[in-house]
C-alpha cells in the first residue's frame, strides 16, 4: 500500500486516510449499489449523500484533496450503524468470508466521527450528549431529569440481589433508569431458573454510545472504568441484556485490552433459550396475543443471533406468532442505534414508522423486540397502528407467573 498524499491534512487525518483509502476505492469502483436497497436511512429519505457508497466516496475525495472532514462530517450522523449495507454488499461476498466484513461501513462511520472529534469538529447533540454522560458516568436517558451512579440500582428495588460476585448482571442506561421493567423481569427470571448473580459495585455506561459518536477516549475511559471493578469484584462472567452493550463487551473492549481481556460475555437471551430448552424454565400461562419479533440489528444482522428469541417466544402458550419472512441483512431497522435519535429524532421516528407498518401487514397486536434501546421510537410509532411494543423478557416472565413491577417509560 502506498502512502495517501498529504493534502495539508491534519496528521490524524493523513493517517485514517491511509488506513481507508483500499477499502473505500473498492467500494468507490465497484459500480455496486445494493447497499441502498437495505439502508434504513435511505429507505426513508432517498438522500444520496446519506448512503453507504456516499460515505466511501467521501474518504476517496479527501484523499484527493477535493473535500475536508469539516465538509463531510455531518453527513455521518445518518446511519444507525445496523451493518444492513455490508451483508448486501457483492464485494463482501465475493471475498468468500461473508462475516470477516461485515461491518466495514459501520467501522467506517465510527472512525470518521471519531475523525471529526479529532480535528475538533463536533456534532452538537453528539457534544453534549456525551458532556452530560461524562458529567453522571451514564447517558442522559431521562434529559433534564439528572440520572447518577447513585439511582443506577435504584431498578432493583427489593429484588435482594448481590453486590459482586463471579457472575454480575451489566444493565444498559435506556434499562437501568427508563425502561426498569426490563432489568427487573430479567432478574427474577435467573433467580426462578437458580442462576446466582450479582450487581456492580460501581457501574458507569459501557461506553459504546461515545465510541459510535466519535468521543473514542471517553469511550476507553468508561471501559477501563468498569473493566477495573469487574477485577476487583473477581467477575468471571457478565451478563448482558442489551444488544448495544453485547457488541461493545465482545468487540470494542477486546479491541482495548486485547489478550488482557479475560472477561466471558453471556447474551441473557440466548441464556434463557437455553434454559428453557434444559426443562429449567418452564412457561405455563398462556398469552393470548398476536405477535411478531422485532430483530434487533446488532442481534440479528451483527451477531446473527435470531433463532433464540423466537425459541422462547415458541416457548410461550397462548401467543400466535406471526413471523417475518426475512432476517439477516433483509430485517428491519427501528432507527433507534448509532446515535442517530440525538442528533437526528425525526428520521428515527421515519424508520420506527416504517418498522411499524410492517408489523401492521401481519395483523398483529403486538410487536416483540429484544432490545431497550429500540423499545422506544418503536412504541411512539406503535401508537398509530395500536400495536404495543413489549419486551420479550417481559413477555417471558408473564408467562412464568412472575409479576415484575417497574417502569416501561414514560
Amino acid at each position: 500500500m502506498t502512502e495517501a498524499p498529504d493534502h495539508h491534512h491534519s496528521p490524524v487525518t493523513v493517517e485514517f486516510l491511509s488506513d481507508w483509502r483500499n477499502a473505500s476505492y473498492n467500494c468507490f469502483s465497484s459500480g455496486h449499489k445494493f447497499c441502498r436497497e437495505v439502508c434504513p436511512v435511505m429507505q426513508v429519505t432517498r438522500n444520496e449523500s446519506w448512503t453507504p457508497t456516499a460515505f466511501h466516496a467521501n474518504v476517496v475525495a479527501m484523499e484527493k484533496g477535493e473535500l475536508t472532514v469539516s465538509d463531510v462530517a455531518e453527513d455521518y450522523v445518518n446511519c444507525t450503524q445496523c451493518g444492513a449495507c455490508e451483508l448486501r454488499c457483492p464485494n463482501t461476498l465475493f471475498t468468500g468470508d461473508f462475516y470477516r466484513f461485515r461491518t466495514r461501513t459501520v467501522d467506517l462511520v465510527k472512525q470518521m466521527r471519531a475523525l471529526a472529534v479529532d480535528n475538533g469538529v463536533h456534532q452538537p447533540g453528539y457534544q453534549r450528549w456525551n458532556q452530560l454522560t461524562d458529567e453522571r458516568t451514564h447517558e442522559p436517558v431521562l434529559g433534564e431529569v439528572p440520572v447518577s451512579q447513585d439511582h443506577v440500582r435504584d431498578w432493583s428495588s427489593g429484588l435482594d440481589l448481590p453486590i459482586g460476585g463471579e457472575t454480575i448482571l451489566f444493565v444498559d442506561c435506556e434499562a437501568a433508569f427508563y425502561r426498569t421493567s426490563v432489568p427487573r423481569a430479567v432478574a427474577q427470571i435467573l433467580q426462578r431458573a437458580g442462576v446466582e448473580f450479582g450487581l456492580m459495585r460501581e457501574q458507569w455506561c459501557c461506553g459504546g454510545p461515545a465510541a459510535e459518536m466519535g468521543y473514542r477516549d471517553q469511550a476507553k475511559r468508561f471501559a477501563e472504568h468498569n473493566l477495573a471493578d469487574w477485577r476487583a469484584s473477581g467477575v468471571k462472567r457478565v451478563l448482558v441484556l442489551d444488544p448495544h452493550d453485547y457488541i461493545t463487551f465482545t468487540e470494542d473492549y477486546p479491541a482495548y485490552f486485547g489478550d488482557d481481556y479475560e472477561i466471558e460475555i453471556v447474551l441473557v437471551v440466548e441464556l434463557l433459550a437455553k434454559l428453557i430448552a434444559e426443562g429449567r424454565l418452564t412457561p405455563e400461562i398462556p398469552i393470548e396475543h398476536t405477535i411478531t419479533y422485532h430483530d434487533p440489528c446488532r442481534l440479528n444482522k451483527r451477531k446473527g443471533v435470531w433463532r433464540e428469541p423466537r425459541e422462547i417466544l415458541r416457548s410461550i402458550p397462548g401467543l400466535t406468532f406471526n413471523d417475518v419472512d426475512r432476517v439477516t441483512q433483509w430485517s428491519y431497522c427501528s432507527g433507534g442505534g448509532g446515535g442517530l435519535p440525538v442528533e437526528k429524532p425525526e428520521l428515527t421516528a421515519k424508520i420506527s414508522e416504517n418498522r411499524l407498518a410492517k408489523a401492521a401487514e401481519l395483523e398483529v397486536d403486538t410487536l416483540v423486540s429484544a432490545c431497550p434501546w429500540s423499545e422506544r421510537p418503536l412504541s411512539a410509532a406503535g401508537e398509530a397502528h395500536a400495536i404495543d411494543v413489549v419486551d420479550i423478557h417481559e413477555l417471558l416472565a408473564e408467562s412464568l407467573g412472575i409479576e415484575v413491577g417497574g417502569s416501561r417509560g414514560a
